[in-house]
């Protein structure tokens, strides 16, 4: 059932496809998400062509959008920032990691991000309302919500005493990450465990790990990697019948059970604005960094029955989705 009305939430082999090419008198947008495979990316970049359309560019009209789509693989990052600037794109929008190697590749070409860091201490820009430079766009502050998302796991697992949390340590507010966690574990007399996680291989030796640990639930906070991989994170949870808190409702959508975390889909929508507005003249550097207003709750009701947990009356009524 719907409480309000939602917007879904905010990361295989190392590939650059790119969906449209470019026509001749068209401006080329280049669009890199790294936080999802090319699976899963329809509502965002759904989402994208609607920001794009409502300031009057239209996908393979009067503009042309190249998709790329890392998986999480960042490593190819540099390459293609590179080749993009030398080809002298319009505008290069990507999330976090895109944005900060797009930053490294070029000083002229726009660059308009989505980023759950604080991009002041990435050094995307200079400042929120005046970012300076040829960067701006939307961020979630998402290492600031990892203390929220442990009070509402505790509020469904009141007597849970070891957590375990997934760490990218590549991910840029990895450090902010730990830190919110542990303090927050600590408020509540929790045991907060680490583990390491930037490729499948730790993925499964973590998991392994787990196992041996048993602890009552599993935090897993935001970076691209998390975000490409989370069909493998739900099924590992699943296997280990062990309750986890993750940062984006795509996860509840496949099977996760509690997430918390800001409306990506509406940042994606508004990125695809301000890329428009870009390509209408406006500079990046006159215009501010904006930030959510609005965070969702989503319970998965399927998974609690399967993992034997009751989810009590008041924190469904905290719930702005609940999948049945």
């Amino acid at each position: 059932m719907k409480r309000r009305d939602f917007i879904t939430l905010i990361g295989g082999a190392l590939t650059w496809p790119v969906v449209v090419r470019a026509q001749q008198t068209a401006p080329v947008v280049a669009f890199v998400f790294s936080g999802i495979k090319s699976s899963g990316s329809a509502p965002y970049v759904t989402a994208f062509k609607e920001g794009l359309q409502a300031v009057g560019f239209i996908d393979g009209q009067n503009v042309t959008v190249e998709y790329h789509f890392p998986g999480g693989h960042d490593e190819g990052l540099p390459t293609l920032m590179a080749e993009l600037a030398q080809r002298g794109v319009a505008v290069i929008f990507g999330d976090t990691s895109p944005a900060i190697a797009a930053k490294k590749a070029t000083s002229t070409i726009p660059i308009v991000f989505v980023t759950g860091t604080d991009p002041v201490s990435t050094g995307l820009v200079d400042g929120f309302n005046h970012p300076g430079g040829n960067v701006t766009g939307m961020t979630f502050l998402t290492a600031t919500l990892d203390a929220k998302r442990i009070e509402v796991l505790h509020e469904l697992l009141p007597k849970a005493k070891v957590i375990a949390s997934l760490l990218d340590p590549n991910y840029p507010a990895s450090a902010s990450q730990h830190k919110n966690l542990n303090d927050a574990a600590a408020v509540l007399g929790q045991d907060i465990r680490f583990f390491q996680v930037s490729n499948e291989s730790e993925l499964d030796h973590a998991f392994a790990d787990l196992t041996n640990l048993r602890p009552d639930a599993l935090v897993v906070p935001a970076s691209a990697f998390m975000g490409a991989h989370g069909e493998k994170i739900i099924e590992l949870a699943a296997r280990n019948s062990l309750p986890a808190m993750y940062f984006n409702p795509d996860f509840c959508v496949l099977g996760g059970l509690m997430s918390y975390g800001a409306n990506v889909p509406d940042a994606f929508r508004q990125a695809g604005m301000y890329t428009g507005r870009i390509l209408k003249g406006q500079k990046p550097s006159e215009m501010p960094v904006l930030q959510p207003s609005k965070f969702d709750l989503v319970i998965n009701l399927k998974t609690a029955k399967a993992l034997g947990l009751e989810v009590p009356p008041s924190l469904l009524a905290l719930a702005d989705e609940v999948i049945e």
